[in-house]
């Protein structure tokens, strides 16, 4: 099996990505549902089943940032296939796990799939005509919005139908195609930033990553006012001033200090940790709401796994048509002003289940309004960081974004479970009304303080430069040879 030897279309490469982002984009959620199914089926405990997420989570943060800079080093083609191996792989090892320790392991390996995102940035740059980029960021930033909802209304028919191990089969399936394909069709990236990698960064940036969201994602278990929390929150601040302190100081920086200082990049990256907070613990908890038997706790609808998908269905297709409708609205109106109109829809939905949430009809606009709001906001704040940077920086600039998204999930998922823990004994095992009104009032507040974030966002410059792949060398055009340890310069 050989590749081809012409530059193939850059739609061709286009649907190969998409492919690649659709799996890993299931993997995130299809196993939030079906969590109790997994307890009982592997005879755990639900604080043992938790590690199912919170390994994948602390995978993905510590890969996504490091392999989109090798990407941006020694090509983002093969780290490409790198991380799709590393999806493929952990999806068969999960398919075939029985035990709850190997599929822990199996979530882990998966979570090295998170560069998939960094990377395909990073290809768009590359390979698009500049007049396309916006539109190509937006579908695949939409793509993995939706590629979660979708995963929570797969979930239930599944294991339904099948059982939990075709959960893992699907995905798996999907992205060994895709590393075929990217193997056969995506190209050889054009633009590479001379460096090396460095590791005490790298360690440094994973200690405070590892120690921040395993306080985030442990604190509801562990009590927040434990040793074992306030010691990991410690670690985190003393880990992250080390790491800044490395990069600052580094010829060869892991995350450019100076880039994330740019005015674009730091704002969208603030609006990208609130944002995290308000989708992730949305598809985590509005499942759970109406899941919920309304005889035993006076609330809820007491739906089926597959019938609270149905739910979040309008919250999922909306965010993948306004997705893609944030390419073309970015072009006319501007990405910032797409992002503000996007942070202000997201405000409503919260406010209305904060206010009343025991009617279907209720729900299903709320998730309506959801959809739309953040299918704007997601592909438009990709877009704004991807314009932000030099093409040598696509993939740690979008990478560390989509990090930022994961903290803020973890932070607000922590957060929520606190809220909705407080009062629940063994007499009382579900949460209170009230726990879930709170929650709904603070992803309103989040989602108000990333409206203020946004319309912090400068305007951006317009761009006139040449797609990288029209140049088809083995540098990028107006790009430098960099002697080791110095960054490719943009000129």
């Amino acid at each position: 099996m050989a590749r081809t030897s012409t530059r193939p279309h850059y739609n061709v490469t286009f649907a190969v990505l998409l492919l690649g982002v659709a799996a890993y984009s299931l993997l995130q959620s299809m196993v939030i549902p079906v969590l109790p199914t997994l307890m009982t089926d592997l005879h755990t405990t639900q604080d043992t089943a938790t590690w199912l997420m919170t390994g994948y989570l602390l995978s993905a943060s510590v890969a996504t940032p490091i392999l989109g800079r090798i990407g941006d080093m020694v090509g983002k083609e093969r780290m490409l296939i790198v991380t799709l191996l590393a999806l493929t792989g952990g999806s068969v090892l999960a398919g075939l796990s029985n035990s709850i320790s190997l599929m822990i392991v199996a979530r882990v390996i998966q979570g090295l799939g998170g560069g998939v995102l960094p990377i395909s940035f990073g290809i768009i740059r590359d390979e698009f005509p500049a007049e396309r980029v916006r539109g190509a960021v937006g579908i695949t930033a939409a793509l993995t919005a939706f590629g979660g909802g979708i995963g929570l209304l797969l979930a239930g028919p599944i294991v339904d139908n099948m059982d939990y191990h075709w959960l893992f089969w699907f995905p798996a399936i999907m992205t060994g195609v895709a590393t075929v394909a990217t193997f056969l069709w995506v190209p050889e990236s054009p633009v590479r930033t001379p460096g090396r990698i460095s590791w005490g960064a790298a360690l440094l940036l994973s200690g405070w990553l590892v120690a921040l969201l395993l306080a985030v994602s442990e604190g509801p278990t562990w009590g927040w006012g434990s040793a074992r929390i306030i010691g990991l929150f410690v670690a985190t601040v003393v880990f992250a001033a080390l790491w800044i302190m490395v990069e600052l100081r580094s010829d060869a920086p892991l995350i450019d200090m100076r880039m994330m200082r740019i005015p674009a990049v730091w704002t969208a990256n603030l609006v990208a940790l609130l944002f995290g907070v308000v989708m992730y613990t949305t598809m985590t908890f509005l499942p759970q709401l109406v899941q919920t038997p309304e005889k035993l706790a006076g609330y809820g609808f007491g739906a089926s796994i597959t019938q609270s998908g149905i739910y979040m269905l309008p919250m999922t297709i909306g965010m993948f048509i306004f997705g893609v409708l944030s390419g073309p609205l970015s072009v006319r109106f501007g990405s910032k002003m797409v992002l503000v109109a996007g942070s202000l829809l997201t405000i409503v939905p919260f406010v209305l289940l904060g206010t009343a949430d025991d009617r279907a009809w209720e729900i299903y606009v709320a998730s309506s309004v959801m959809g739309i709001g953040m299918g704007l906001a997601f592909s438009s704040m990709s877009s704004i960081v991807v314009e932000a940077v030099s093409p040598a920086q696509t993939g740690v600039a979008s990478g560390m974004n989509a990090n930022i998204r994961t903290i803020g999930g973890a932070i607000g998922s922590g957060i929520a479970a606190s809220i909705l823990a407080n009062g629940v004994t063994i007499a009382h095992p579900l949460p209170k009304a009230s726990g879930y009104t709170t929650t709904f009032w603070m992803m309103a507040g989040a989602a108000v303080l990333a409206t203020v974030a946004a319309l912090l966002i400068p305007a951006a410059r317009k761009s006139a430069g040449k797609t990288v792949s029209e140049h088809l060398g083995t540098q990028a055009p107006g790009t430098q040879d960099a002697p080791e340890g110095e960054e490719a310069k943009t000129v």
